[in-house]
């Protein structure tokens, strides 16, 4: 496969790193609403630099660039991203980095990390997926996605084994699970909506939903998009974590080739 051996110098799920980046403190939101009881994590008025865009934001869009060279030939290339606010107006970019042996052998389960990028096009988060399996025959090798800021870890998705519906935990930088994400048992729909829950199932935090690209861009393409809907109060690491949930759900289930 590829000479190059992969590194991920993060830290493990549980750990934080040693050489932290400065936190900064987001200003008092003196309206902001309680969680209700059972619900979504209280917000933090700490977080990451670069983050500060998230933290009056309910809704974002991820958009895939139509890579010509893959439609065209269907040479697996690296998948390249613009998020978007509800108004239309670039938050972050994405741009994955990957080896060409991972992409071309193992396609839409390789090894890749996902960098996110400023309007001033400085870095402000990680992704790290390593290689994992999608089976139920294997339900302790399952995916996994870590978020972090600099070398300090965020948060992290992981799918849990599940026969029919698609099953993920949203977690804290603990490891503790915060938020739940269940999927549809049909994925062929016009639209199609991952929810995202409170741990007991009782509240509605939000969606991942998955829109309908057109036929042309559907049939010849495997660029989607994305719609990601949570509290506008929601911890803005956790609203990291959702993006890269969103990430993670595009690579298992919508990155076949057309």
């Amino acid at each position: 496969m590829n000479n190059q051996k992969y590194h991920a110098p993060y830290p493990p799920l549980s750990g934080v790193g040693m050489h932290s980046p400065p936190m900064a403190t987001a200003p008092p939101q003196p309206n902001a609403l309680a969680p209700p009881p059972g619900g979504w994590s209280p917000p933090s008025t700490i977080y990451p630099p670069g983050l500060e865009y998230l933290m009056h934001l309910d809704y974002l869009f991820v958009n895939q660039k139509i890579e010509l060279l893959q439609a065209f030939t269907g040479w697996e290339t690296k998948n390249k991203y613009v998020i978007t606010d509800n108004r239309g107006e670039t938050v972050f970019y994405m741009a994955e980095e990957s080896g060409v042996c991972w992409r071309l052998c193992l396609g839409k389960y390789r090894s890749c990390e996902f960098t996110i990028y400023d309007r001033n096009r400085q870095e402000i988060l990680r992704m790290v997926r390593p290689f994992r399996c999608d089976s139920c025959c294997c339900p302790c090798y399952l995916q996994v996605l870590e978020v972090y800021s600099g070398s300090t870890l965020l948060g992290s998705v992981t799918q849990e084994w599940s026969i029919w519906r698609p099953k993920f935990y949203v977690r804290d930088a603990s490891g503790q699970p915060v938020l739940m994400i269940k999927g549809p048992l049909f994925r062929f729909c016009v639209d199609v909506i991952f929810k995202v829950r409170s741990l007991d199932g009782k509240h509605r935090i939000g969606t991942i939903r998955k829109h309908w690209s057109g036929f042309g861009q559907e049939m010849f393409t495997v660029s989607d998009n994305f719609g990601i809907n949570f509290p506008r109060d929601l911890d803005v690491k956790i609203k990291a974590v959702l993006l890269g949930a969103a990430i993670l759900i595009d690579f298992m289930y919508f990155e076949q080739e057309p």
